[in-house]
């Protein structure tokens, strides 16, 4: 039994995920493709994106799929660093907005 709930060999087996439903998994890998592609951003600054989205929905396989694409591109670890702590910022300033909703909230019910 693994000593963990995510194995990291499942990363590799990401393009068997078309085996159940063929039709959509071509799909979805055929969009994922184009998304990557250079366009208004470059491969390296989508990739890093990537990287920083991946700490912010907390995916495991995507931290490594995209911790070492970005080094393949050419970004320095000071780099991806600072990707992860953008999405720090974003995921805490997205906790702390909500906390105007509770502001409101309980001024309401002080009324």
């Amino acid at each position: 039994m693994d000593s963990h709930y995510y194995n990291e060999s499942d990363l590799t087996k990401f393009s068997e995920i078309s085996e159940f439903q063929k039709e959509l998994g071509d799909k979805f890998f055929s969009w994922y493709g184009s998304v990557f592609k250079a366009g208004a951003l470059t491969e390296r600054e989508k990739s890093l994106i990537a990287l920083a989205v991946a700490h912010a929905v907390q995916c495991p396989y995507c931290i490594d799929a995209y911790t070492q694409d970005t080094l393949k591109k050419g970004c320095t670890e000071q780099q991806l660093m600072e990707a992860v702590h953008v999405a720090a910022a974003i995921r805490g300033g997205a906790s702390l907005v909500h906390g105007v909703q509770m502001m409101n909230k309980a001024n309401k019910l002080s009324m």
